[in-house]
C-alpha cells in the first residue's frame, strides 16, 4: 500500500511538473521578444470557396507602452474599406478586458468593439477580433501533446483550453493545439476548435530575422467546416521596420479618424 500511495504521489508530482513545462512554454511564447515598435505595409487577401480573391492594402504600427502593447491599422485600398482606421490597446493585466476600436469612414464615427463581438470576423477576414490581441497566458490551461518537426525545425505541439466560459465567449474558441517553435518560442501553426464546429488553421509560411527579432513576413489562415474549405485569408508584409521611433500620439482615438 505505501508503495502504491509513493507510487501515485510521484506520478502526481510528474504531471505537476508536465502541467508547469507546458504553461512556462506558453509563456515564453507570450514574453518572446517582437520588437518595441513595428511599421509595416500589410497586404490582407481573402479568398472565397470559389477561389474569388479581394486585396486590402494596409499601413500597421505597433509600439511597446511598459508591458502593454498598443497597435493601429490605416486601410489604404480598395475605395471601399479606405481610411478605415482600427486600433487595439492589449493590456498585459489578465484582469483589464483589452480596448479596440474600429473607425469607419462612411458614418464618421469610432465604434468601440464590445467583448461580446470579439470573436466575430475582423474587416471580413478569418482573423477575428481576438485573434488581433496577445492570448493572456492565465486564460489557459496547458499540455503538451508531442514533439515534432516543422519545416525542419523542432517544436512541441501544445494544448490550450480555455479556463472558464467566459474566455469562450470572448474568444470563440473550445481549444487550441499549437505548434511552437522551440529554438524561438514562437507560434508557427496552430488550429482553432471553434465553438460553431468550424476549425482555422494558422501557418506562418514565412518569416525573417530583423534586428534581432523574428518577424512575419506570411501568415495564412484557413476556416474549414469538416474538411471543406470556406474561406481564406492570406496577410502579406513589407517594408518591415524594427525598433523604430514612433510617436506615442499615433495611437489614439483622435488619430483613427484623421488617419495617415
Amino acid at each position: 500500500m505505501i508503495k502504491k500511495i509513493c507510487l501515485v504521489t510521484l506520478l502526481g508530482f510528474g504531471s505537476l511538473a508536465i502541467a508547469n513545462e507546458a504553461r512556462d512554454i506558453a509563456q515564453g511564447v507570450y514574453d518572446r521578444d517582437d520588437g518595441k515598435t513595428i511599421i509595416q505595409d500589410m497586404k490582407m487577401i481573402l479568398i472565397d470557396k470559389n477561389s474569388n480573391q479581394r486585396i486590402r492594402e494596409i499601413k500597421t504600427f505597433g509600439k511597446d507602452f511598459g508591458k502593454d502593447d498598443y497597435r493601429i491599422m490605416f486601410f489604404k485600398s480598395p475605395a471601399d474599406v479606405k481610411d478605415t482606421a482600427f486600433l487595439t490597446y492589449d493590456y498585459d493585466d489578465a484582469s483589464k478586458d483589452d480596448d479596440q476600436w474600429l473607425y469607419l469612414p462612411a458614418l464618421k464615427k469610432v465604434k468601440r468593439i464590445p467583448t461580446s463581438d470579439k470573436s466575430s470576423s475582423f474587416m471580413g477576414s478569418d482573423f477575428s477580433y481576438y485573434d488581433m490581441t496577445k492570448r493572456s497566458v492565465d486564460d489557459y490551461t496547458y499540455k503538451i501533446l508531442k514533439h515534432t518537426k516543422v519545416r525542419g525545425h523542432d517544436t512541441t505541439m501544445l494544448e490550450s483550453l480555455p479556463v472558464n466560459e467566459d474566455v469562450i465567449e470572448e474568444s470563440g474558441y473550445v481549444k487550441t493545439i499549437g505548434l511552437v517553435r522551440e529554438d524561438i518560442d514562437m507560434v508557427v501553426r496552430s488550429i482553432g476548435f471553434m465553438k460553431n464546429g468550424d476549425r482555422k488553421y494558422l501557418d506562418i509560411t514565412k518569416m525573417h530575422k530583423q534586428n534581432g527579432v523574428w518577424v512575419v513576413d506570411e501568415m495564412v489562415m484557413t476556416t474549414k467546416q469538416g474538411k471543406a474549405t470556406v474561406h481564406k485569408t492570406i496577410l502579406q508584409f513589407e517594408n518591415i521596420q524594427v525598433n523604430k521611433p514612433i510617436n506615442d500620439d499615433v495611437f489614439s482615438t483622435r488619430r483613427l479618424e484623421k488617419g495617415l
